[in-house]
């Protein structure tokens, strides 16, 4: 039986055959490098005017983009995160990291300005 913190948008039904919606970690299979369509960009918006470099749109575990992260962090030899699908950098690190992504076989692209 689920817990009531698991139940999803409904708080109490009179329906006798009403079932709660509970959440469930449904992570999608990560994907070939070679199918994962990465989008490299330069960013500033609600950093306090700080530069980071955005990865969006990788497909996969969030253990798998973790890692990802962590050898992009490595590399650059600064700060981030990783999480919800996207990885941040800190700084302008966009040719590195496309550099480092292209030689692994992803399929990057720069984004933005």
């Amino acid at each position: 039986m689920a817990k009531a913190k698991d139940r999803v948008n409904v708080v109490y039904s009179t329906n006798p055959n009403f079932s709660y919606e509970t959440e469930s970690d449904n992570e999608l299979d990560t994907l070939p490098p070679a199918k994962q369509d990465l989008r490299v960009q330069l960013d500033k918006k609600s950093r306090a005017g700080k530069q980071v470099t955005l990865i969006t749109g990788f497909i996969g575990t969030s253990s798998d983009l973790e890692a990802l992260g962590k050898s992009l962090k490595n590399l650059c030899g600064s700060g981030g995160s990783a999480k919800d699908g996207e990885i941040i950098i800190q700084g302008d690190q966009r040719e590195k990291v496309m550099k480092y992504l292209l030689e692994k076989g992803y399929k990057a692209k720069k984004a933005g300005g």
